[in-house]
């Protein structure tokens, strides 16, 4: 079987994100064809979606005026599978505290962006993550905090007491980036491996 694996190709580490994809992918004996996404059109005929980091006002303006924004909101009600990474998590927010970002909506849960610092800011640190057995060597960078979450969500890492992976249905999200290792887990578990029922 071929898994069509969109990834919004705006910002961000998309190539890094495409290999994460097909290791996951032939770790469950699975073939991944990943699409690059500019322009409406690709996302209906993609399996998973996958929105990378970024400048978060840059990528929302881009999805809306393409009509991508539409499409993903699409993609997430008929339950496939939706991975956002750093900007990609504020942009798939209900409340970015930004009226620069047009949110999609598909998220319920209120971002503060950068809340973890500049870029000098940046760090790496072990993660235990539910639904993996070992820590995750998560790499924050300009790194939101996601301040309320709402009661269907459910937080599968904290640091420092703060939610920076959490679920919502179809939906996961994560405040790190996960495509900056070696370590395929957080798209496994996203697109194959879902924590939440």
């Amino acid at each position: 079987m071929t898994l069509v694996a969109g990834v919004v190709a705006v910002q961000g580490d998309v190539s890094e994100h495409a290999d994460a994809i097909r290791r996951a992918a032939a770790a469950h004996g699975e073939d991944a064809e990943v699409r690059e996404i500019r322009t409406s059109g690709v996302v209906p005929d993609c399996d998973v979606l996958l929105l990378p980091g970024g400048e978060s006002t840059t990528i929302s303006r881009h999805l809306a005026g393409e009509g991508i924004d539409a499409e993903i909101r699409d993609h997430v009600a008929a339950g496939k599978p939706l991975l956002a990474t750093c900007a990609g998590l504020i942009v798939a927010s209900t409340d970015a505290k930004d009226d620069r970002v047009a949110t999609l909506d598909v998220l319920d849960v209120t971002v503060d962006r950068n809340a973890f610092g500049r870029q000098v800011d940046s760090f790496e640190a072990p993660l235990d993550v539910d639904g993996l057995d070992d820590p995750f060597p998560a790499v924050f960078i300009r790194a939101p905090v996601i301040d309320e979450v709402g009661e269907d969500v459910a937080v599968l890492a904290e640091w420092e007491g703060r939610p920076v992976a959490v679920q919502e249905g179809s939906v996961v999200a994560t405040s790190f980036h996960p495509e900056l290792t070696d370590d395929p887990r957080v798209h496994d578990l996203a697109f194959f491996e879902s924590v939440v029922a």
